[in-house]
């Protein structure tokens, strides 16, 4: 889940923003640090929630034929994608993905078939993984508030590191607000705020190199589904993916870095082949 602070890496520009933005993500962060201390339904039901509203915004941007079809399979997909994911069934859910996506691309006209088939994909991916993450033997929670603290890490610290710092831009032509300070700073942060986590969470010994490491890896994707993100709301001339968060945006706003976040760490889980793909983050 992104951090308050979404221009992340900004070099100019005041912090007046700052106060709404604090506030809707006060209420976020207790919502998401609730249900994952909790888990099981509780945190299913969260996911699942942001997952519909994900494949909602994104099936409203793209445009296209048939929304409302679209976003009722988007829907479907994540409601799925939550079930096989509990259970680690990682193929059917990547079958049952690809079928629906195929179904909404079918709908959406010669246009947009493509850009519609990838929100149901996108929504998707992240519900999948976080379920599996968190239902895996041991480390379930620990995995996850790895995850959150890499990603709120990275865009905190890159949004005040590239506001004190400023300096050459990142990629002006996707992010206009990004600079290299900003995302080094951010980085390098969210891996260290990872590795803490993981030592004051209770994994003791396990906060060493090798969880730094995917700390940073983690940290260097999500700031590549910002760019993503930013690069897909360009294109189709849109600032915010909508406006159901005060002060934030979209969900999909929120959301961009831990998505790509998740996946990583469910790839990595998956390719290791454990039977648990969270004690796969930390043990090597």
């Amino acid at each position: 889940m992104s951090a308050p602070p979404k221009s992340a890496g900004a070099g100019s520009g005041g912090f007046a923003d700052l106060g709404p933005r604090v506030v809707s993500a006060i209420v976020m962060v207790a919502a998401a640090a609730v249900t994952l201390y909790f888990g099981g339904l509780a945190f299913v039901l969260f996911w699942v929630l942001a997952g519909c509203a994900i494949n909602w915004e994104w099936q409203n941007l793209v445009g296209g034929e048939h929304r409302q079809w679209r976003v009722a399979l988007g829907g479907l997909a994540v409601g799925a994608a939550a079930i096989l994911g509990r259970h680690g069934f990682a193929a059917y859910a990547a079958l049952l993905t690809v079928i629906i996506a195929a179904a909404a691309a079918a709908l959406a006209g010669p246009e947009r078939r493509l850009w519609a088939a990838a929100g149901v994909a996108y929504a998707s991916a992240p519900v999948f993984a976080v379920c599996w993450l968190r239902d895996s033997p041991e480390f379930g929670l620990l995995a996850i508030a790895f995850l959150f603290a890499v990603v709120w890490g990275t865009d905190i610290f890159a949004y005040f590191g590239g506001r004190l710092i400023g300096g050459p831009k990142l990629w002006p032509r996707v992010s206009a607000g990004k600079t290299w300070s900003g995302t080094i700073t951010g980085v390098l942060s969210g891996a260290a705020l990872g590795l803490a986590t993981v030592y004051f969470g209770g994994g003791g010994a396990l906060a060493g190199v090798p969880t730094f490491l995917v700390g940073l890896a983690a940290a260097a994707v999500s700031q590549l589904g910002d760019l993503a993100e930013s690069s897909v709301k360009r294109r189709f001339g849109v600032k915010d993916s909508s406006q159901l968060i005060p002060g934030h945006g979209g969900v999909m706003d929120r959301l961009d870095g831990f998505i790509f976040a998740s996946v990583l760490a469910a790839a990595i889980g998956l390719a290791r082949g454990n039977a648990s793909a969270a004690a796969n983050l930390f043990f090597w």
